[in-house]
């Protein structure tokens, strides 16, 4: 019985890469594949399954139509990829703080035994700080807007703060180039 469940599997994922006349299967008019072929320009390309939203164009840096729930068409894309691109940022530096700290102990502090622990060795008055600095940051860097309805309204691209002190943003074909490196390190990091 697992003889012919694993040949039924291997004849199927076979079938999956050859056409269909290879099987004794179905060879029916080219009109057919091209209607298919035109069903498919709808499709996610993340997602094949599922149609493509139509917000998600695939003008913007990582689009590739993954929005199995929707958002897209409740909420403003470029708030979207602005909480995107900020939580991409937090995860990197996250990630980047969890590995020094395995190497680096501050003088007054010591290493608990995992990387949570750690987290509880500070203070809770110094993580109220960090807290709160990061408010004041995040409501200053939006020039006081955080509503989706105003905070784009000066046409400013999203993840875009105007800080770019080494000038990579001049060439734009790098610039393109390290936007998608930033939106894929940010998702390998929130993973």
């Amino acid at each position: 019985m697992l003889s012919r469940i694993l040949v039924a599997g291997c004849l199927a994922s076979a079938a999956a890469f050859s056409s269909p006349a290879a099987f004794g299967g179905l060879t029916k008019s080219t009109r057919k594949s091209a209607i298919s072929g035109m069903k498919m320009q709808d499709r996610s390309l993340a997602m094949p399954f599922l149609s493509s939203p139509p917000a998600l164009d695939g003008t913007m840096a990582g689009d590739v139509g993954f929005d199995p729930l929707g958002f897209s068409s409740y909420f403003d894309l470029k708030w979207l990829r602005e909480a995107e691109l900020k939580h991409g940022r937090v995860c990197m530096l996250a990630v980047t703080g969890l590995l020094a700290q395995e190497f680096v102990t501050l003088p007054m502090f010591e290493n608990g035994a995992t990387p949570v622990d750690d987290f509880f060795v500070v203070p809770a008055f110094g993580l109220w700080q960090v807290f709160f600095a990061i408010g004041a940051l995040e409501f200053g860097m939006n020039g006081f807007k955080i509503s989706a309805a105003d905070m784009f309204a000066d046409g400013r691209d999203a993840g875009d703060f105007n800080f770019d002190p080494l000038g990579f943003g001049k060439n734009p074909t790098a610039l393109a180039r390290r936007k998608l490196v930033e939106v894929k390190n940010g998702r390998l990091a929130m993973i």
